[in-house]
């Protein structure tokens, strides 16, 4: 049952409203390891779209566009890196006082050693142009994309290359340190290890636990050395992860159904929060979806499913966010959140259980600090392509055009109310 949510809902005056976003979706014009398999993949990816994605609820709507092979190619993408002041002006549209965005280690660092002067200066503009707008930047030093010199080193794989990516957030916070506070080291770092290393669906396409294994503990060693990089410079930051996490439960009572779902997940959060919870000003929280077993499967919703078949349940944010916080006492910024949804049919019922949820965990004593929407516009979606619509703004393609969806220009009318309360 669709609930509207009765304003006005609690929420602190320090509470942080804003949306999210990573460089390879919007900026454009990347050259990266992501950009390289674009290219080399789009055919394969056009031809296997309807053996694929036939079963999804808008596939009849989607089908031309994810036929296309140009639609898994970011190329421009939504042009957001000449264009980030329009965008910007959309958050102050929404009323939103905080932003999330990753800033391209393939840019700043094109060849190895070499440091790229104008970009630094790019986000130097950026950041300052944030602050000029009272937007609370939060910055986000890997978004799954590498520099091609690191990932022909043998990226992640390799321990010794870890000191390369320790340099660059080194001059990270070196060169723009002064102009954010909220650093956010690794994103996701789960998703890319399946995607990338167990599923094979994104590159370097590679189907080897051992190796996963590998990367794994190498970005979570990563995490822990930027982490004392960061808290031994001049200022004093807030350094977390944005942690991807989902409501992992049985569908039956049978045994094998309920250990199963615990090792899940054991397996996808709390070992590698445990790993580096010592390593957290405060945690991070992707939330999508729900995750159903019977027996030791995964099982999908068919109905009730967002456009990328994703089960919906906006409202078990709640026990998600509630157990991890009783579980390791950090605050929580909702890192991640969001539906996708092109005609825009679930969006405002999406944030309406969301806000709902929030409100009650900030009654139950949750040190709960922001939250920030996937997505501000409509993006590139990683070897899904352009056609998934996660946008609170519609992005024309063509023109580049922004334009406000009624479900965001709601939310932005909601936390305008909120922002208000005494």
């Amino acid at each position: 049952m669709k609930q509207e949510p009765k304003l006005p809902l609690k929420f602190p005056k320090s509470f942080l409203w804003g949306a999210v976003s990573s460089a390879h979706q919007i900026e454009g014009g990347n050259h990266n390891q992501w950009s390289i398999w674009e290219l080399e993949n789009a055919q394969v990816l056009a031809q296997q779209a309807k053996y694929k994605m036939s079963h999804l609820p808008k596939w009849e709507s989607i089908e031309a566009e994810a036929s296309l092979p140009e639609n898994y190619v970011s190329g421009s993408a939504t042009d957001h890196y000449n264009r980030y002041a329009d965008d910007f002006t959309l958050l102050k549209q929404l009323n939103m006082n905080a932003w999330r965005f990753s800033i391209e280690w393939s840019r700043v660092e094109p060849q190895e050693g070499a440091w790229n002067a104008e970009a630094i200066e790019h986000y130097r503009a950026y950041l300052k142009k944030l602050k000029a707008m009272n937007i609370e930047p939060f910055v986000t030093l890997w978004h799954w994309t590498v520099p091609v010199w690191f990932e022909q080193l043998g990226g992640w794989e390799k321990r010794a290359n870890i000191k390369y990516f320790e340099r660059f957030a080194a001059k990270i916070i070196e060169e723009l340190g002064r102009d954010f506070r909220y650093i956010i080291i690794l994103n996701e770092p789960e998703t890319y290890i399946a995607q990338s290393y167990l599923e094979g669906a994104w590159p370097p396409q590679v189907r080897n636990k051992k190796r996963a294994m590998v990367v794994l503990a190498n970005l979570l060693s990563a995490h822990k050395r930027v982490y004392k990089i960061a808290h031994t410079a001049g200022r004093k930051y807030r350094v977390g992860i944005a942690k991807f996490t989902a409501l992992h439960y049985a569908g039956d009572d049978a045994k094998l159904t309920r250990a199963t779902a615990a090792f899940s997940r054991w397996g996808s959060e709390y070992f590698i929060i445990g790993n580096i919870k010592r390593h957290l000003d405060f945690l991070g929280v992707n939330f999508y979806r729900v995750w159903r077993y019977y027996g030791y499967r995964l099982h999908e919703a068919e109905d009730n499913v967002s456009d990328m078949g994703w089960e919906m349940q906006p409202e078990k944010i709640e026990p998600v966010v509630k157990n991890l916080f009783e579980r390791y006492n950090l605050p929580i910024i909702i890192t991640e959140n969001g539906v996708a949804d092109r005609d825009d049919e679930h969006r405002k019922w999406w944030l309406q259980q969301t806000l709902l949820a929030m409100h009650r965990l900030l009654q139950s004593g949750v040190k709960l600090e922001g939250y920030l929407h996937w997505s501000l516009t409509d993006n590139f979606e990683w070897n899904s392509g352009f056609w998934p619509r996660f946008g609170l703004a519609e992005v024309n393609y063509k023109t580049m055009e922004r334009k406000l969806r009624p479900s965001a220009q709601w939310f932005g009318d909601v936390i305008k109310k909120v922002r208000q309360q005494k």
